[in-house]
């Protein structure tokens, strides 16, 4: 398959999938020079993009015709593979050397899948580039990208990358990147339960919470969870950043991953068991770290 050209601005690039992060991005590549055409379920979520000069797309079919790069940002695997291959799908309009961007967080083999899918029947590349660094990364540009997938297509699309994210990281083939995307959400996942746990010891023993994570960010427990999300919990915050019932469901992933390569992971089981107890509490549109709140509760606590 010939190699992709650069992808450089003002080239023709899609994005579909407006929510709080694609959003984001699709701005930042807007005003990175790229001519911009975008499409999502409600076209009220793509006005202000349209104001700014983004062309609106009826369909994914129509929103990828033409366009030297496709980026997508969807909730989960099947939304991905029916704007890909469903009726009126990218694939419809699809043209041979594209190079399609897939910032949602799914499963790593649809994702490999879906690449095969992509390349033997179009002569296109996909990219699978999970990410990390939230909406206010999405907004700054300065989110972390792990990716997957041929290195051609990556160094191609490269422009398109550096337009949302600071760190680039090619990690492999296809699903590459979502691997290494469960692996940050467990590690995040568990460091949640374990600060959780400790905020709770502290309280019941009769230490000063914020106290305490003050002390706690002054040695080796230091960490972005301790940090931020710590802070959080003391402060009995619980509107969404990144809302529980998304990363249960990138806990779902994560313990799928382990266990497909084999890995004892009792710390992802743990994990993913109270990211489940989370949102079954009704939770689930609340902050992830909302966790520390439902440990305190069974841990006889009372909020605050």
């Amino acid at each position: 398959m010939t190699a992709p050209a650069p992808i450089q601005p003002p080239a023709p690039v899609t994005f579909i999938g407006l929510g709080v992060m694609g959003a984001a991005m699709a701005a930042n590549l807007r005003r990175a020079g790229f001519a911009l055409t975008v499409h999502t379920r409600s076209r009220a979520k793509a006005a202000e993009l349209e104001a700014a000069g983004a062309t609106w797309a009826g369909s994914p079919a129509e929103a990828a015709r033409g366009a030297a790069c496709i980026c997508l940002c969807l909730p989960d695997t099947g939304d991905v593979e029916a704007v890909l291959f469903g009726e009126g799908g990218v694939a419809a309009g699809l043209g041979s050397g594209t190079v399609v961007i897939d910032f949602s967080t799914i499963a790593a083999a649809p994702t490999a899948a879906f690449a095969r899918r992509l390349s033997e029947a179009h002569g296109a590349f996909l990219l699978d580039s999970p990410v990390s660094g939230g909406p206010a990364g999405a907004k700054e540009g300065t989110l972390t990208c792990m990716i997957g997938g041929d290195p051609a297509a990556f160094a191609a699309a490269e422009p398109v990358l550096r337009a949302v994210g600071k760190t680039l990281t090619h990690l492999g083939p296809p699903g590459a990147g979502q691997v290494c995307k469960s692996a940050n959400q467990l590690i995040i996942s568990a460091t949640v339960q374990a600060v959780a746990e400790a905020l709770a010891l502290g309280r019941k023993a009769g230490l000063d919470p914020e106290a305490m994570r003050l002390a706690l960010l002054g040695g080796s427990a230091r960490s972005f969870v301790l940090e931020n999300h710590a802070k959080r919990m003391n402060a009995g915050v619980t509107a969404a950043g990144f809302r529980a019932e998304l990363m249960r469901k990138d806990m779902r992933l994560a313990a799928g991953a382990v266990r497909d390569h084999g890995v004892f992971a009792p710390a992802t089981a743990l994990a993913a068991q109270m990211m489940e107890a989370l949102v079954n509490a009704g939770r689930g549109g609340q902050d992830a770290s909302a966790l520390g709140a439902l440990v305190a509760e069974l841990s006889g606590l009372k909020p605050g």
